[in-house]
């Protein structure tokens, strides 16, 4: 039997009687501001079961404009390029602010996208940032490419984490999740196609697509970061690096 007791309905709510700590969030996360996000996802006719139920799962800034795109059959480079051109040719989407761009062999959290828009309002220098993943197989390293910090010269070597899940800047970012600011893209100085991935036959050397983007953006002011909090699983689902199926 329950104990007896006195109940006092409260009319306020808990959000209203702890108004510091809700003010406090709510200015953090700029759900005020719009936020409207174009999400782009480069991808074979089929993707694995686990990715679709993530980004079935993620939730966006309440209120605010979502459009997804899927760039089907593309090599990965033209795919972004291709759909990026597109959305800054479409007049209803061309002044929004947000990319992200997502694979389709990352899992991402639910919340993964709210937190990376909280970063990106707290962090206006920062034009892009990724949620933390690491590349396939057991000896997979974080993909935080360079450390303007530790290093001045320009350079792509694998960074640690932050086991504290904190931001780390770092010389380029991958895409498999990542929020951009819309903007960067309409600066006419950037080479065009954006993403290039270098193959070494052209006398451009190597490079991934996204990487690319970096060497010439950061020319310009444009700086990069990884959220160590926002962690993505990266799903191998041919088994070429392991297990098939596992996430990495």
């Amino acid at each position: 039997m329950s104990k007896p007791q006195l109940v006092v309905t409260s009319l306020e709510g808990h959000h209203a009687t702890n108004m510091p700590e809700t003010h406090s969030r709510l200015q953090r996360g700029a759900s005020w501001k719009r936020q409207r996000i174009v999400v782009v996802l480069p991808t074979a006719e089929m993707m694995p079961t686990a990715v679709t139920m993530a980004l079935w799962n993620l939730a966006f800034p309440p209120n605010n404009g979502v459009v997804k795109i899927a760039a089907i059959g593309d090599e990965v480079g033209e795919a972004y390029s291709r759909a990026i051109e597109s959305v800054l040719n479409t007049p209803q989407l061309s002044d929004w602010e947000y990319l992200l761009c997502v694979e389709h062999d990352n899992l991402a959290p639910g919340d993964g996208v709210i937190k990376l828009v909280e970063r990106m309002e707290a962090h206006p220098e920062f034009s892009a940032i990724q949620g933390l993943y690491f590349t396939k197989g057991a000896g997979g390293c974080a993909q935080i490419w360079g450390s303007p910090q530790q290093d001045p010269v320009l350079n792509y070597r694998p960074q640690p984490p932050d086991p504290n899940g904190g931001l780390i800047e770092t010389y380029g970012v991958a895409q498999g999740f990542t929020l951009f600011r819309l903007a960067m893209f309409k600066d006419t100085r950037l080479k065009r196609p954006w993403f290039r991935t270098l193959n070494g036959k052209d006398g451009q050397g190597l490079g991934t697509q996204d990487l690319v983007l970096w060497n010439d953006a950061r020319q310009y002011g444009y700086r990069c970061a990884v959220d160590c909090g926002v962690k993505v699983g990266h799903i191998d689902f041919t088994g070429d690096y392991g297990p098939k199926g596992m996430v990495w």
